[in-house]
Protein backbone atom coordinates (compact mmCIF):
# COMPACT_ATOMS: atom_id res chain seq x y z
CA UNK A 1 0.00 0.00 0.00
CA UNK A 2 1.66 3.43 -0.83
CA UNK A 3 -0.77 5.40 1.69
CA UNK A 4 -2.15 8.00 -0.80
CA UNK A 5 -4.72 9.60 -1.16
CA UNK A 6 -5.54 9.79 -4.97
CA UNK A 7 -4.64 8.70 -8.08
CA UNK A 8 -4.82 11.30 -10.78
CA UNK A 9 -4.64 10.10 -14.36
CA UNK A 10 -4.57 12.05 -18.23
CA UNK A 11 -3.64 11.21 -21.59
CA UNK A 12 -1.89 14.27 -22.83
CA UNK A 13 -1.95 15.16 -26.81
CA UNK A 14 1.47 14.91 -28.63
CA UNK A 15 4.17 17.37 -27.25
CA UNK A 16 4.56 19.10 -31.19
CA UNK A 17 2.46 22.25 -30.87
CA UNK A 18 4.43 24.74 -29.04
CA UNK A 19 1.25 26.04 -27.45
CA UNK A 20 0.25 22.65 -26.26
CA UNK A 21 3.53 21.74 -24.93
CA UNK A 22 3.20 24.99 -23.16
CA UNK A 23 -0.41 24.64 -20.99
CA UNK A 24 0.20 20.72 -20.76
CA UNK A 25 3.58 21.15 -18.95
CA UNK A 26 1.35 24.05 -16.86
CA UNK A 27 -1.02 21.15 -15.99
CA UNK A 28 1.24 18.64 -15.04
CA UNK A 29 3.16 21.04 -12.91
CA UNK A 30 -0.16 21.94 -11.24
CA UNK A 31 -1.10 18.36 -10.51
CA UNK A 32 2.65 17.56 -8.90
CA UNK A 33 2.14 20.51 -6.20
CA UNK A 34 -0.70 18.45 -5.19
CA UNK A 35 1.37 16.83 -2.34
CA UNK A 36 2.57 13.58 -1.37
CA UNK A 37 -0.79 12.14 -1.36
CA UNK A 38 -1.51 12.44 -4.84
CA UNK A 39 0.22 10.04 -7.63
CA UNK A 40 0.58 11.10 -11.12
CA UNK A 41 -0.36 8.89 -14.19
CA UNK A 42 0.84 10.38 -17.86
CA UNK A 43 -1.01 7.71 -20.06
CA UNK A 44 -0.48 6.96 -24.16
CA UNK A 45 2.69 6.41 -25.91
CA UNK A 46 2.03 10.06 -28.25
CA UNK A 47 4.89 12.23 -29.43
CA UNK A 48 6.90 13.43 -25.84
CA UNK A 49 4.74 12.46 -23.26
CA UNK A 50 7.07 9.68 -21.66
CA UNK A 51 10.13 12.18 -21.89
CA UNK A 52 7.41 14.67 -20.09
CA UNK A 53 6.88 12.09 -17.62
CA UNK A 54 10.01 11.15 -16.81
CA UNK A 55 10.44 15.13 -16.14
CA UNK A 56 8.24 15.42 -14.10
CA UNK A 57 9.05 12.21 -11.89
CA UNK A 58 5.68 11.13 -12.47
CA UNK A 59 4.60 7.29 -13.84
CA UNK A 60 3.64 6.80 -17.91
CA UNK A 61 1.61 3.95 -18.84
CA UNK A 62 1.77 3.90 -22.97
CA UNK A 63 -0.32 0.98 -23.76
CA UNK A 64 -3.39 2.26 -24.04
CA UNK A 65 -6.06 0.44 -26.12
CA UNK A 66 -6.97 2.49 -29.23
CA UNK A 67 -9.43 2.93 -31.39
CA UNK A 68 -9.02 2.21 -35.07
CA UNK A 69 -8.61 5.67 -36.01
CA UNK A 70 -6.04 5.23 -33.74
CA UNK A 71 -7.24 7.42 -30.36
CA UNK A 72 -7.15 6.60 -27.04
CA UNK A 73 -9.69 4.60 -25.33
CA UNK A 74 -11.47 6.07 -22.18
CA UNK A 75 -12.37 2.55 -20.62
CA UNK A 76 -8.92 1.27 -21.16
CA UNK A 77 -7.45 4.50 -18.88
CA UNK A 78 -9.96 4.01 -16.14
CA UNK A 79 -8.68 0.22 -16.21
CA UNK A 80 -5.52 0.93 -16.54
CA UNK A 81 -5.34 3.34 -13.68
CA UNK A 82 -7.58 1.08 -11.26
CA UNK A 83 -4.96 -1.87 -12.19
CA UNK A 84 -1.92 0.03 -11.39
CA UNK A 85 -2.83 2.05 -8.70
CA UNK A 86 -4.24 1.16 -4.57
CA UNK A 87 -5.50 4.91 -3.67
CA UNK A 88 -9.27 4.93 -2.62
CA UNK A 89 -10.07 7.72 -4.99
CA UNK A 90 -9.23 8.03 -8.42
CA UNK A 91 -9.09 11.45 -10.64
CA UNK A 92 -9.28 11.71 -14.00
CA UNK A 93 -8.32 14.91 -15.92
CA UNK A 94 -8.02 16.51 -19.03
CA UNK A 95 -4.25 17.46 -19.95
CA UNK A 96 -5.00 21.49 -20.36
CA UNK A 97 -6.46 21.48 -16.25
CA UNK A 98 -4.84 23.31 -13.94
CA UNK A 99 -5.97 22.08 -10.66
CA UNK A 100 -5.25 24.11 -7.36
CA UNK A 101 -4.22 22.10 -4.21
CA UNK A 102 -7.23 22.59 -2.45
CA UNK A 103 -8.42 19.85 -4.46
CA UNK A 104 -6.84 17.75 -1.48
CA UNK A 105 -8.89 19.22 1.62
CA UNK A 106 -12.31 18.79 -0.29
CA UNK A 107 -11.98 15.15 -0.98
CA UNK A 108 -11.06 14.65 2.36
CA UNK A 109 -14.22 16.33 3.48
CA UNK A 110 -16.66 14.65 1.10
CA UNK A 111 -14.85 10.93 1.99
CA UNK A 112 -15.42 11.18 5.57
CA UNK A 113 -19.19 12.07 4.62
CA UNK A 114 -20.04 9.73 2.05
CA UNK A 115 -18.91 6.26 0.55
CA UNK A 116 -19.59 6.66 -2.88
CA UNK A 117 -19.95 10.17 -4.78
CA UNK A 118 -18.57 11.89 -8.27
CA UNK A 119 -16.83 15.17 -7.45
CA UNK A 120 -16.89 17.59 -10.47
CA UNK A 121 -16.83 21.51 -11.08
CA UNK A 122 -17.00 24.69 -13.00
CA UNK A 123 -13.32 25.41 -15.18
CA UNK A 124 -12.45 29.11 -15.27
CA UNK A 125 -11.14 29.29 -19.37
CA UNK A 126 -8.16 31.54 -19.02
CA UNK A 127 -5.94 32.58 -21.47
CA UNK A 128 -2.14 31.53 -21.01
CA UNK A 129 0.59 31.12 -22.86
CA UNK A 130 3.96 31.32 -20.89
CA UNK A 131 5.05 28.49 -18.48
CA UNK A 132 4.01 29.40 -14.89
CA UNK A 133 6.34 29.60 -12.22
CA UNK A 134 5.28 26.83 -9.58
CA UNK A 135 8.15 29.12 -6.91
CA UNK A 136 6.58 29.94 -3.53
CA UNK A 137 2.85 30.81 -3.05
CA UNK A 138 2.24 30.26 -6.91
CA UNK A 139 -1.39 28.84 -6.59
CA UNK A 140 -2.35 32.74 -4.80
CA UNK A 141 -0.64 34.60 -7.63
CA UNK A 142 -2.45 32.29 -10.20
CA UNK A 143 -5.71 32.66 -8.22
CA UNK A 144 -5.64 36.36 -7.95
CA UNK A 145 -5.24 36.44 -12.14
CA UNK A 146 -7.63 33.65 -12.66
CA UNK A 147 -10.25 35.99 -10.78
CA UNK A 148 -8.82 39.27 -12.67
CA UNK A 149 -8.90 37.91 -16.60
CA UNK A 150 -10.76 34.67 -16.11
CA UNK A 151 -14.15 33.91 -17.36
CA UNK A 152 -16.03 30.90 -15.41
CA UNK A 153 -17.42 28.61 -18.02
CA UNK A 154 -20.64 27.36 -18.42
CA UNK A 155 -22.49 23.79 -17.04
CA UNK A 156 -21.77 22.42 -20.39
CA UNK A 157 -17.89 22.11 -19.54
CA UNK A 158 -16.80 19.03 -17.77
CA UNK A 159 -12.88 18.30 -17.17
CA UNK A 160 -11.72 16.26 -14.27
CA UNK A 161 -14.14 13.61 -12.66
CA UNK A 162 -13.32 12.25 -8.91
CA UNK A 163 -14.07 9.07 -7.76
CA UNK A 164 -14.02 6.07 -5.52
CA UNK A 165 -12.12 3.69 -6.94
CA UNK A 166 -15.11 1.58 -6.68
CA UNK A 167 -16.77 3.30 -8.95
CA UNK A 168 -17.00 3.05 -12.85
CA UNK A 169 -15.55 -0.27 -12.91
CA UNK A 170 -17.87 -0.80 -16.40
CA UNK A 171 -17.42 1.88 -18.85
CA UNK A 172 -18.04 1.62 -22.71
CA UNK A 173 -15.14 2.36 -25.22
CA UNK A 174 -15.66 5.77 -25.56
CA UNK A 175 -12.69 7.74 -27.73
CA UNK A 176 -11.22 10.72 -25.52
CA UNK A 177 -11.39 14.12 -27.24
CA UNK A 178 -14.93 13.59 -28.69
CA UNK A 179 -17.97 14.53 -27.34
CA UNK A 180 -20.26 12.52 -24.81
CA UNK A 181 -18.63 10.25 -22.97
CA UNK A 182 -17.90 13.39 -20.30
CA UNK A 183 -21.78 13.54 -19.98
CA UNK A 184 -22.04 9.88 -19.62
CA UNK A 185 -20.31 9.92 -16.78
CA UNK A 186 -23.05 12.13 -14.94
CA UNK A 187 -25.47 10.06 -16.20
CA UNK A 188 -23.73 7.20 -14.85
CA UNK A 189 -23.67 8.90 -11.28
CA UNK A 190 -27.50 9.75 -11.83
CA UNK A 191 -28.56 6.36 -12.50
CA UNK A 192 -26.43 4.61 -9.96
CA UNK A 193 -27.71 7.46 -7.21
CA UNK A 194 -24.20 8.44 -6.44
CA UNK A 195 -24.13 12.25 -4.79
CA UNK A 196 -22.85 14.29 -7.62
CA UNK A 197 -21.12 17.28 -5.81
CA UNK A 198 -20.37 20.27 -7.07
CA UNK A 199 -16.56 21.60 -6.08
CA UNK A 200 -16.96 25.13 -7.64
CA UNK A 201 -17.48 26.67 -4.19
CA UNK A 202 -14.43 25.47 -2.97
CA UNK A 203 -11.66 23.98 -5.56
CA UNK A 204 -10.60 26.35 -8.82
CA UNK A 205 -10.46 24.07 -11.78
CA UNK A 206 -8.70 26.01 -14.63
CA UNK A 207 -9.07 25.20 -17.98
CA UNK A 208 -5.96 26.88 -20.39
CA UNK A 209 -7.57 28.24 -23.45
CA UNK A 210 -6.38 26.56 -26.86
CA UNK A 211 -7.91 25.96 -30.54
CA UNK A 212 -8.91 22.44 -31.95
CA UNK A 213 -6.88 22.14 -35.01
CA UNK A 214 -6.53 18.59 -34.31
CA UNK A 215 -9.83 17.78 -34.96
CA UNK A 216 -11.46 18.05 -38.29
CA UNK A 217 -13.03 21.68 -39.38
CA UNK A 218 -11.38 22.31 -35.37
CA UNK A 219 -14.79 20.82 -33.49
CA UNK A 220 -15.83 17.48 -32.61
CA UNK A 221 -19.06 17.92 -32.70
CA UNK A 222 -19.89 15.86 -36.16
CA UNK A 223 -17.01 13.73 -35.69
CA UNK A 224 -17.73 9.66 -36.28
CA UNK A 225 -16.20 8.86 -33.11
CA UNK A 226 -18.80 11.40 -31.17
CA UNK A 227 -21.51 9.23 -32.60
CA UNK A 228 -19.55 6.36 -31.58
CA UNK A 229 -19.99 7.57 -28.33
CA UNK A 230 -23.23 9.25 -28.84
CA UNK A 231 -24.35 5.41 -29.17
CA UNK A 232 -22.24 4.13 -26.65
CA UNK A 233 -23.96 6.05 -23.64
CA UNK A 234 -27.08 4.82 -25.18
CA UNK A 235 -28.36 7.82 -27.51
CA UNK A 236 -28.82 11.36 -27.45
CA UNK A 237 -30.86 11.53 -23.85
CA UNK A 238 -27.93 10.42 -21.74
CA UNK A 239 -24.93 12.73 -22.95
CA UNK A 240 -27.33 15.65 -21.96
CA UNK A 241 -26.05 15.62 -18.39
CA UNK A 242 -24.03 18.53 -17.42
CA UNK A 243 -22.85 20.10 -14.67
CA UNK A 244 -26.66 21.42 -13.94
CA UNK A 245 -27.31 17.67 -12.95
CA UNK A 246 -25.20 17.78 -9.46
CA UNK A 247 -27.74 17.82 -6.28
CA UNK A 248 -25.19 18.73 -3.71
CA UNK A 249 -22.30 21.59 -3.74
CA UNK A 250 -19.08 21.27 -1.54
CA UNK A 251 -18.91 24.79 0.33
CA UNK A 252 -15.82 24.80 2.61
CA UNK A 253 -16.17 21.58 4.32
CA UNK A 254 -19.85 21.40 4.69
CA UNK A 255 -22.04 19.47 1.78
CA UNK A 256 -24.82 21.91 0.91
CA UNK A 257 -28.31 20.92 -1.74
CA UNK A 258 -28.03 22.46 -5.41
CA UNK A 259 -29.19 25.62 -5.90
CA UNK A 260 -32.74 25.73 -7.23
CA UNK A 261 -32.21 27.90 -10.25
CA UNK A 262 -34.63 28.61 -13.93
CA UNK A 263 -32.41 26.44 -15.12
CA UNK A 264 -32.33 23.48 -12.46
CA UNK A 265 -36.42 23.65 -12.54
CA UNK A 266 -36.47 23.09 -16.27
CA UNK A 267 -33.92 20.34 -16.35
CA UNK A 268 -35.94 18.99 -13.60
CA UNK A 269 -38.89 18.62 -16.09
CA UNK A 270 -36.69 17.52 -18.60
CA UNK A 271 -35.78 14.42 -16.41
CA UNK A 272 -39.97 13.70 -15.47
CA UNK A 273 -40.35 14.03 -18.88
CA UNK A 274 -37.74 11.21 -19.89
CA UNK A 275 -39.83 9.36 -17.76
CA UNK A 276 -42.82 9.38 -18.23
CA UNK A 277 -43.84 6.31 -21.24
CA UNK A 278 -47.44 6.81 -21.76
CA UNK A 279 -49.34 8.11 -24.90
CA UNK A 280 -48.90 11.07 -25.90
CA UNK A 281 -45.33 10.15 -25.98
CA UNK A 282 -44.59 12.11 -28.98
CA UNK A 283 -46.05 15.44 -27.65
CA UNK A 284 -43.88 14.71 -24.49
CA UNK A 285 -40.61 14.00 -26.29
CA UNK A 286 -40.91 17.59 -28.77
CA UNK A 287 -41.86 19.08 -25.22
CA UNK A 288 -38.56 18.01 -23.68
CA UNK A 289 -36.68 18.60 -26.62
CA UNK A 290 -37.60 21.95 -26.64
CA UNK A 291 -37.16 22.70 -23.41
CA UNK A 292 -33.62 21.11 -23.64
CA UNK A 293 -32.83 23.50 -26.61
CA UNK A 294 -33.92 26.36 -24.68
CA UNK A 295 -31.72 26.02 -21.53
CA UNK A 296 -29.04 25.74 -23.94
CA UNK A 297 -29.05 28.33 -25.33
CA UNK A 298 -30.23 30.79 -22.45
CA UNK A 299 -27.21 29.03 -20.70
CA UNK A 300 -24.74 29.79 -23.90
CA UNK A 301 -25.64 33.56 -23.47
CA UNK A 302 -24.25 33.34 -20.40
Amino acid sequence: MTGKLLTLFSCPKPFVNPHIVTIQRNAIGSWTHLGPEVDVILMNNDEGVGAAAAEFGVRHMPDVARSERGVPLIHSMFQLARQNSDTPFLMYVNADIIIMPDLIPAVRAVSQKLSRFLLVGQRWDMNIKDPLDFSSIWEVRLRERVERDGKLHTLMGIDCFVFPRECYTDIPAFVIGRAGWDNWMIYKAYQEKWPRIDLTPSVMIIHQDHDYSHLPNQTYYGHPETEENIRLAGGKINTRFTLLDVNRRLVGNHLRPARLTLFKLMREAELLLTKINHPPRRFLTVLHNYIYLRRVKWQERG
